[in-house]
This record gives structure tokens, C-alpha cells and sequence, in this order.
């Protein structure tokens, strides 16, 4: 589907543009009805998912991982070799992550526009994924260090300590 304008899809969701831009700026939220149409307007169709919020440690995983995906974009034969080889001895070391590993495998084997995104992907499978990254070592440690500073200066900015989550009695 080409660019849409927000007056082409008010009118094809059967609302008005100055809604979409309330949406857009956080002034009013959809019903879950107006999600649908709006979806099918697009020629999408909706689906809510409930997954368990990000740990600190998957934030910092998918830090650590965007830096070695931007490293992968400037250096893909070199990356994807050493990743080859650290999977190789991975699956010696560690039997009991297999599966995992035989993703991995797959992974490594496709185009990095399908790998890519992986190493950015928040879902639960991502995650488990990457807690056996063959990835380990394409950074320096000078280069892993400045992305635990940046990780953890940006936890101090947006102060993302996790709230518990209140329960009516």
C-alpha cells in the first residue's frame, strides 16, 4: 500500500482527521472497535498480544545487540563468520540449548534484512534467543563498555525502574 493521508484514512476507518491527529498526540485513545477499522483500512488486520515486560537485562541485551547489529551492517562477512564459529563451539559447550542454537543457525543462513531485526526484536522468543547469542566477542570490550554507560545513563534519564503492578482487592 502506497502513503496514506490522514483525510483518506478518517474517511476510509469512518472517522474525521482532527481525531487521527488526537490519537497521533495522545489526547484521546481508540476503542478497540476504531483499532479495527483503522487496521482493515489499512489492509491489516489487528492483534493484541500480552507479553511480560522487558527486565533490565533484556533492555540491556537489546542494547548490546543494536551495537552489534550496526557492526554487522558495516562489516557483515566478517561478523557472520565469527558468529559461525562461536555457534560451532557453542553447540560442543552447551547441548542443552540445541534449539536455540539450531535457530541461530537458520538465522545466520538469511539475508541480514531477516537477521537484522531479530537483534532488535523485544518479543519473548527474541529474548530467550539472544540469551545464547553467537554474537559474544564482535565487540570490543571498549566497545561493550560504552554501551553499558549509554544503557545505563538512559535507565537514569527515563527512569524505567519497573512499578509493581496494583491489584484491587
Amino acid at each position: 500500500m502506497g502513503a496514506v493521508t490522514q483525510a483518506h484514512l478518517a474517511r476510509a476507518a469512518g472517522t474525521s482527521q482532527p481525531t487521527l491527529v488526537a490519537y497521533e498526540r495522545g489526547q484521546k485513545s481508540p476503542t478497540w472497535r476504531t483499532i479495527e477499522r483503522l487496521a482493515h483500512a489499512l489492509g491489516f488486520e489487528p492483534h493484541l498480544v500480552f507479553v511480560p515486560p522487558l527486565t533490565r537485562e533484556d533492555r540491556r541485551s537489546l542494547a548490546l545487540h543494536a551495537a552489534i547489529g550496526e557492526r554487522l551492517q558495516a562489516e557483515p562477512d566478517a561478523v557472520l563468520a565469527r558468529a559461525s564459529e562461536a555457534l560451532a563451539r557453542m553447540r560442543v559447550l552447551h547441548p542443552g540449548a540445541e534449539a536455540l542454537l539450531d535457530e541461530w543457525r537458520v538465522l545466520l543462513r538469511r539475508p541480514l534484512p531477516a537477521l537484522l531485526p531479530v537483534l532488535r526484536d523485544p518479543s519473548p522468543w527474541a529474548r530467550e534467543l539472544r540469551q545464547v547469542t553467537p554474537f559474544a566477542g564482535v565487540l570490543t570490550a571498549g566497545e561493550r563498555a560504552r554501551v553499558y554507560r549509554a544503557f545505563a545513563d538512559e535507565e537514569r534519564r527515563v527512569g524505567t525502574t519497573p512499578r509493581p503492578v496494583e491489584r484491587s482487592t
